[in-house]
């Protein structure tokens, strides 16, 4: 027999739904459809993946001078491929596959082979989960919602033209599985809100992403190609990509753990 606290929060759960599709506005009918009990996600496994603030398969160019508080690392590519100064990065280390990167960075190419090893597993992790929550929010437009916590899936690009507040709890999980890319207009922010961690914000993209000039993005990105930051734009969180990462004066956190 269902017990009134299970029929409570089941019902918290539709209206939480219903209040994000409402705030589409009116005429949102095919714009967005969500799940009628969404159910909370647990976290992305990101392994040793987890410990880099950069990660990329094909190398980090750099517009000096930018700001990296963890690790950053790039594999298979040789280290000549990795941009950064190493006073650019101010916590953290830089770890290469051979010698040829910046004079401090760490040669360990077993690690680095392991770590992405970890990312491409993350990355189906993100991509994998079923029964999303919300599909097609928004049309793919998301800027000037405010987000509850959830496993969101569109079929196309994902556009930020304007803030969004991603709202919940600090154990609260938002995962967003994106078809297409990712583009995020200058000076617009992603901002969290009632206690949200960006180690639990994860956004999965099979496409490319830009964030825009003076912009400030916050999660994991798990992008199958390009991640690029314009200049001047801020990050809380992880660049993963399995192509290039470009920096253009930028300031890139590693989350709290």
């Amino acid at each position: 027999m269902t017990s009134f606290h299970q029929l409570f929060a089941s019902r918290k759960r539709l209206l939480a739904a219903l209040l994000v599709v409402g705030m589409i506005g009116a005429g949102s009918v095919g714009a967005g459809a969500a799940s009628a009990d969404p159910l909370p996600q647990t976290p992305v496994a990101l392994g040793t993946a987890g410990t880099f603030a950069i990660l990329s398969k094909s190398g980090v160019t750099n517009v000096y001078a930018s700001a990296i508080n963890g690790n950053v690392g790039a594999s298979p590519i040789t280290g000549a491929a990795v941009h950064l100064t190493c006073p650019e990065v101010q916590t953290g280390t830089i770890f290469t596959v051979d010698a040829a990167g910046p004079a401090c960075a760490v040669t360990d190419d077993t690690f680095l082979t392991a770590v992405v090893g970890d990312m491409e597993i993350a990355y189906n992790d993100a991509a994998g989960r079923t029964n999303p929550d919300f599909v097609n929010l928004g049309g793919g437009e998301i800027g000037g919602l405010t987000l509850l916590p959830g496993l969101y899936k569109w079929s196309t690009d994902v556009t930020i033209s304007n803030d969004v507040t991603l709202s919940g709890g600090p154990d609260d999980v938002f995962i967003f599985q994106i078809s297409g890319d990712i583009n995020q207009a200058s000076a617009k922010n992603v901002t969290l809100a009632g206690g949200v961690q960006a180690k639990n914000v994860y956004w999965q993209t099979a496409g490319a992403v830009s964030v825009g000039t003076t912009a400030h993005f916050e999660g994991t990105i798990l992008s199958k190609t390009m991640i690029a930051l314009k200049t001047g734009a801020s990050i809380n969180g992880r660049l993963l990509a399995q192509t290039a990462v470009t920096l253009q004066m930028n300031t890139v956190t590693e989350p709290a753990q």
